[in-house]
């Protein structure tokens, strides 16, 4: 049902919650994977259910990175993604160039599309190998901690890519 109504030509992004009773690792894994922002399980908290659609909505109100046909921009960064090239501007210095690794670049690109979304690994996975992925998903944590160092002013306490525990990763950057 979920992916049914991600290709539905007149959906327009919304945001899904899975709330269920199956509370399984591989059924939320799945749930998350076919489409799913959020996934809740039975019994469940009804003081976090509406904690859970506020943060879906500040998503909305935050609003996608400005985007153009081929570019991100947001305060820090710049991507074309024609050229492939990705600048940072910290405050008070000139525009630097970033060199990063085609995957790095990737998944910047996924982070900057939009800021303020957490991403799961599963959900990476697929935005960045698709279904030729084969391995662990903490290989994600791996290519975040990469991205970091090149991104970061201090890598071991992030600015712009914050870890949600038990969750995954957000980009913020305001």
């Amino acid at each position: 049902m979920c992916a049914r109504i991600r290709q539905s030509p007149g959906a327009k992004d919304p945001y899904i919650l899975m709330l269920t009773a199956k509370g399984e690792e591989l059924d939320r894994i799945i749930g998350l994977s076919t489409g799913a922002d959020d996934y809740m399980v039975k019994p469940f908290s009804p003081r976090e259910l509406v904690a859970r659609v506020r943060a879906l909505l500040r998503r909305s109100l935050r609003g996608p990175a400005t985007a153009t046909a081929h570019a991100y921009q947001t305060a820090h960064f710049t991507l074309d993604l024609e050229r492939r090239t990705a600048r940072y501007q910290a405050p008070d210095l000139a525009p630097a160039t970033l060199v990063l690794s085609p995957l790095g670049f990737d998944l910047l690109a996924t982070f900057l599309s939009y800021p303020g979304r957490v991403w799961q690994r599963p959900q990476l996975i697929e935005k960045l190998w698709g279904d030729n992925f084969f391995g662990d998903e903490r290989v994600v944590d791996t290519h975040i901690a990469r991205l970091r160092k090149k991104i970061e002013p201090n890598p071991t306490q992030p600015t712009f890519i914050k870890t949600v525990v038990g969750v995954g990763y957000r980009f913020e950057d305001d």
